[in-house]
């Protein structure tokens, strides 16, 4: 028998930029990153595609781009610019991703040039897929709009749509080439919107950080009242705490140990059974509490430690409980969990909290204590 053995490595790096009114004239910081990215041998080219929700509340942002391209410069701006439904439905219907390939192949948007996406943790997702697997890969720029895809998704090297009825079924593992933070997007966002993204912060914290979950704790009266200093530092923190990790661990998830979806077997299940009226970050916030109670009651975590992680999601204005949970006796819940472990590729791995700032790995989960943790958070929301 005779063999071939091929390793390599690619290293890879982009950079997270934290500003404020990126299309401002006198703003140069995407127009820099562009002038420099590559080799200068090629002219570049850029399309954009944007979340119809940041356009129904900035209708001029479009103008702004076109505006910005004409003073800087630093790259051909296709003369359509795209404006596509965001949230949850963007991701559920594949016209959305086939009509961002359009675009690509229409304005001749090839592994030189840039798709640049502006909007929430779901538009990024769909797009930043069609952008993968376009020509194998264009140059993907996220520039997120909500505090959840801010501090998380869109710092991340995912991308997906869904498909067959499953949550992110659909997808890549193709980090962008740069992210783009603009904090006055975070101005217009409505209340669900502003605290949805904090769900993250909240998860990260207990599987890696009691400092910042501590601090959390301290700053969320300043978070619901809107306190923009606050919120820009727990997006900063609560990005790093994501980037480390995906710089240390299992960047593309070649094991089945994915911790940084604490609390996300059951908001992804909690998702559909709502029908998807509830947000992405307020599914993960019950989806925290029931595993932090589940952790209780296998003996990892005190009362006193449950109640102070539920002290604080319901502090921030978080629902700790829906009642999609216990329908039809659990049973459409822990389907999930098969669904999950479908995800990871066969084995089931969970993470739970052994303490405060501390996460564990189990591989199976007792059916009758998931039935115990949704009867517990029934009966304390």
């Amino acid at each position: 028998m005779q063999s071939l053995k091929q390793h390599f490595q690619v290293p890879y790096s982009y950079e997270v930029f934290f500003t404020e009114r990126l299309f401002a004239a006198e703003n140069r910081v995407f127009a820099d990153f562009i002038q420099n990215y590559g080799t200068p041998t090629f002219r570049k080219k850029i399309i954009f595609v944007i979340d119809k929700g940041v356009t129904d509340i900035q209708p001029n942002l479009t103008a702004e781009i076109v505006a910005y391209f004409q003073t800087h410069s630093p790259a051909d701006l296709a003369p359509e610019i795209l404006v596509l439904p965001g949230g949850e439905v963007c991701k559920n219907d594949p016209r959305f991703y086939e009509e961002v390939i359009r675009a690509l192949d229409e304005h001749g948007i090839d592994r030189h040039s840039f798709v640049a996406c502006i909007g929430g943790g779901a538009f990024l997702d769909m797009a930043g897929y069609a952008a993968a697997i376009s020509h194998r890969g264009v140059k993907f720029i996220r520039i997120p709009t909500t505090v959840l895809s801010q501090n998380d998704s869109g710092v991340g090297v995912k991308n997906s749509v869904n498909y067959l009825g499953k949550k992110n079924f659909l997808g890549t593992f193709a980090p962008p080439v740069a992210v783009f933070n603009d904090y006055i997007f975070l101005e217009s966002l409505g209340e669900r919107d502003w605290r949805s993204g904090i769900a993250e912060a909240v998860k990260v914290s207990l599987i890696k950080d009691i400092s910042f979950f501590t601090w959390l704790e301290s700053t969320a009266d300043a978070m619901n009242q809107r306190d923009k200093k606050v919120m820009i530092e727990q997006i900063y923190r609560c990005a790093s705490l994501h980037m480390q990790h995906i710089a240390s661990g299992d960047p593309f998830e070649l094991g089945s140990a994915r911790p940084l979806d604490f609390g996300h077997w059951a908001a992804h299940k909690l998702e559909y059974l709502s029908d998807f009226k509830i947000r992405h970050g307020e599914a993960v916030a019950i989806g925290i509490a029931l595993d932090s109670v589940y952790s209780h009651l296998m003996g990892y975590l005190t009362k006193e430690e449950v109640d102070r992680i539920v002290d604080l999601l319901q502090k921030l204005g978080f629902a700790i409980f829906h009642p999609a949970l216990a329908e039809n006796d659990k049973v459409n819940l822990t389907n999930g969990l098969n669904e999950f472990r479908e995800h990871l590729g066969g084995q089931l791995t969970i993470t739970l909290l052994e303490k405060l700032g501390k996460g564990i790995e189990v591989h199976e989960m007792d059916f009758e204590i998931i039935k115990k943790s949704v009867d517990y958070l029934a009966q304390i929301a």
